[in-house]
């Protein structure tokens, strides 16, 4: 019977799994996002709140036993000054767990674990990626794309200020998904965010209007290549195909909708594997 057997082994001993666990927690306190297994950053996680519940505290007992925790002393001043300012409103959930892909070898899941509210917050850029991409999809419903391209999107603050007031319910620019999370970002932010996230949305918009014209450009750069390679063979008025060129992944063009999580990807989006077994000779 499983009777008494908590949390995961990790095929360890219990001194090289607690090593391991705290070495994580150092880790995600120095850089405040680190990239590991998923079992390993749940784990990781659950032992961050506590050390971090401890610098809140604020006190010589609770100091004592971060120390004892910690494998880097320089990460301890951090913890009793910018985290516990960083959280001093906020009731518990300071960490956050994104799922990435599938690490290549095993195929074990890989997980991206950060610190809530942190300078590069991961959910921060999906939302405000998500918020620009709705802002635009929503101008395009009353304007064309050329005039779109020409005016921009404006005042994306603003719209992110009156979102943060509305319900589940109520119509606005916003789906009711994407308005959810970004009252979920701002809850325990001040003003400063705001602006931060209006930028954010703002510079998305503008490379995602741009994105056609350079698209268009290198196209042409491509044609012009073609039609010289074809002058030098002799014929020019004859090219038999132009190449067409990828698009990179996670990136749209005006008025396509794809998911958040598809936007914000980027270069953290990997192209699909062939698994398959190679042909023996």
């Amino acid at each position: 019977m499983k009777h008494g057997v908590a949390f995961r082994k990790f095929s360890r001993t219990s001194s090289h799994r607690n090593l391991m666990l705290r070495n994580l927690v150092t880790s995600l306190f120095e850089h405040e996002q680190i990239r590991t297994t998923l079992a390993k950053a749940k784990d990781t996680a659950r032992l961050a709140e506590k050390i971090i519940t401890l610098g809140k505290k604020n006190n010589e007992t609770s100091y004592r036993q971060a120390q004892a925790f910690i494998l880097k002393p320089p990460v301890l001043p951090k913890l009793f000054t910018t985290f516990a300012e960083r959280y001093a409103n906020r009731p518990g959930g300071y960490t956050r767990i994104h799922r990435l892909d599938n690490r290549f070898g095993d195929n074990a899941p890989v997980a991206l674990l950060e610190l809530v509210d942190n300078p590069r917050d991961f959910k921060l850029e999906m939302t405000a990626r998500a918020v620009g991409r709705e802002l635009l999809n929503e101008k395009l419903r009353w304007d064309s794309p050329r005039g779109v391209v020409n005016s921009g999107v404006q005042h994306a603050e603003t719209a992110v200020a009156k979102e943060l007031n509305l319900s589940g319910f109520d119509s606005s620019e916003l789906r009711p998904t994407t308005r959810r999370n970004l009252q979920k970002v701002m809850k325990y932010r001040g003003r400063e965010a705001l602006t931060e996230i209006g930028a954010k949305a703002s510079a998305y918009i503008e490379t995602v209007l741009a994105k056609p014209v350079a698209e268009a450009k290198m196209q042409l750069r491509a044609d012009s290549k073609e039609k010289e390679k074809a002058r030098k063979r002799g014929n020019p008025n004859f090219v038999g195909s132009f190449p067409v060129l990828p698009a990179r992944a996670g990136v749209a063009s005006p008025g396509e909708t794809r998911p958040a999580m598809r936007l914000v990807q980027g270069a953290l989006g990997r192209p699909a594997r062939w698994r398959g077994r190679r042909a023996l000779a």
